[in-house]
């Protein structure tokens, strides 16, 4: 018998007395976490290994991020641009509906409130007939026996 180091996975062998490139300095697989015994394919795979499963990690956080994440900032961005939508209607129906009052009491009416008020009103009234009478009905919840 013969005290020659075999390695199983390598058929060329270092000499006895020469350096590896782990404790020389270079890059080898020791040096990248790898055990030293694997061998090519062996180590490659193992060294491929963090950034797989970092690709992984990567892969199921963008698929929790399409499926749930971004549809829940879509809906959450159209409730508050809707809410905001709604209050400055609101606030310009208003300031619209006391302009609209002032010029009418001032420059139409010759200061009768009164009036300017039946013509506003009646104005308010016709757009509420209006949407009344093209709303749609529901079926009842209830159903007659």
């Amino acid at each position: 018998m013969t005290d020659e180091h075999v390695t199983p996975t390598s058929a060329t062998a270092p000499p006895p007395g020469a350096a590896t490139a782990g404790i020389g300095g270079g890059t080898s697989s020791a040096s990248q976490g790898v055990p030293p015994f694997m061998g090519g394919a062996t180590a490659q795979a193992a060294a491929d290994l963090p950034r797989r499963a970092a690709d992984a990690v990567q892969f199921v956080v963008d698929t929790i991020h399409d499926k749930a994440v971004r549809p829940a900032i879509l809906a959450t961005r159209a409730v508050v641009f809707g809410l905001v939508i709604a209050a400055l209607a609101v606030v310009l129906v208003v300031v619209g509906s006391i302009a609209l009052l002032r010029l009418f009491d001032v420059y139409v009416f010759g200061h009768r409130v009164w009036l300017s008020y039946i013509v506003i009103g009646g104005a308010f009234t016709l757009v509420g007939l209006t949407a009344w009478t093209r709303r749609t009905a529901r079926p009842s919840p209830v159903h007659p026996r």
